[in-house]
């Protein structure tokens, strides 16, 4: 089991936040923070809070990885049980807001500001090379869904952004610059809308005389272009999630930290995945069944051979899925699969 030693860090690398100037941190954000308890509350409601927490298994001397920090709640009890834990998110406001949640465990929550896809690199930079745990929790959290600024949600009337970090390419941009075909690529690829090309030609026809900047006004052209006609969801739903997923590039971090966990988890350390759609989903499961087979076989070769690629062996044989009394309490989880791997 690794422990950290404090005097390996040497300085402050690019993207570590030192908990003892998280206060300063927050306060440069350019965000209001408020420790009230009612704020705290309800920053974020965690998805599989108890499942998650009981799968990483903290305990004190554990060092563990929270790769979507969010609003702290996995964190925060995987710290009651005396873990140590890097909290990792590429949201200033996520970081500054669990920063003040979580103070009173002092060095042993360590946030650091960047994308868990370079989990590995973030630690290193830190003096850490193994670790007993890493839990990512994909999607949107709740606070960036409501906040009407963020553009996430086409319900509420916001800016056309959908970034999860303060940098990089908005969805505006991506609606009013790319070409006809590649948007009807991601909204089939990554949103599996059936009217991807007919809502492409329309973006591309529309924004000659108005740009859209606005979710509300995407989301109402969208509906008029491919109407509900009894749809049970939003007709723009999917293309909103195509858009989310391009502008941070999801299934590419996924990827990313999937490649590279079995470098940075100390044999027995356990790789915690909870996605929300089935894209991501089936990425981890296939993941896990060829990353978890002792041998592999082709109708060609005489017997099975090693896998070279055997690093993990599965823990959740079933996709770990959210209570009724959950999924009563935030109907958001109700879409959450959980899938566990334990580096052998």
């Amino acid at each position: 089991m690794f422990k950290r030693e404090p005097q390996l860090v040497s300085g402050i690398p690019e993207g570590f936040i030192s908990a003892v100037n998280m206060d300063a941190y927050c306060c440069d954000s350019g965000k209001a923070m408020s420790s009230s308890s009612e704020d705290l509350e309800h920053y974020h409601e965690t998805v599989l809070l108890e499942e998650a927490v009981h799968f990483m298994a903290p305990a004190t001397g554990k060092v563990l990885v929270d790769g979507t920090l969010g609003g702290g709640g996995h964190t925060e009890k995987m710290l009651e049980a005396g873990a140590i834990v890097y909290g990792i998110d590429r949201d200033p406001e996520a970081l500054a807001y669990a920063g003040r949640r979580l103070q009173r465990f002092g060095d042993r929550f360590i946030p650091v500001k960047g994308n868990f896809t370079d989990t590995q690199a973030l630690l290193e930079q830190i003096g850490v090379f193994k670790v007993d745990g890493v839990l990512v929790d994909l999607g949107v959290s709740s606070r960036q869904f409501d906040e009407a600024d963020r553009g996430f949600s086409f319900s509420k009337e916001g800016p056309l952004d959908m970034r999860m970090s303060d940098e990089g390419e908005t969805a505006a941009d991506i609606v009013n610059h790319w070409d006809e075909a590649d948007l009807a690529r991601i909204f089939w690829q990554y949103g599996e809308e059936r009217s991807s090309r007919k809502i492409a030609k329309m973006i591309c026809e529309e924004r000659v005389s108005r740009p859209f900047t606005a979710t509300t006004q995407l989301a109402e052209r969208i509906e008029i272009c491919s109407p509900r006609y009894g749809k049970k969801i939003h007709p723009a739903t999917k293309v909103f999630q195509a858009l989310r997923i391009e502008v941070n590039d999801e299934l590419g971090s996924l990827r990313g930290l999937l490649d590279t966990a079995e470098s940075f988890l100390a044999p027995g350390g356990r790789l915690c995945v909870i996605s929300f759609h089935s894209l991501e989903d089936r990425m981890v499961k296939r993941f896990i069944k060829q990353t978890s087979a002792e041998e592999i076989d082709k109708k060609e070769w005489p017997a099975p051979r090693p896998n070279p690629e055997y690093f993990f062996k599965n823990i959740s044989r079933k996709p770990i899925k959210a209570a009724e009394q959950e999924i009563k309490r935030n109907t958001r989880s109700r879409s959450a699969i959980m899938r566990v791997a334990e580096r052998v």
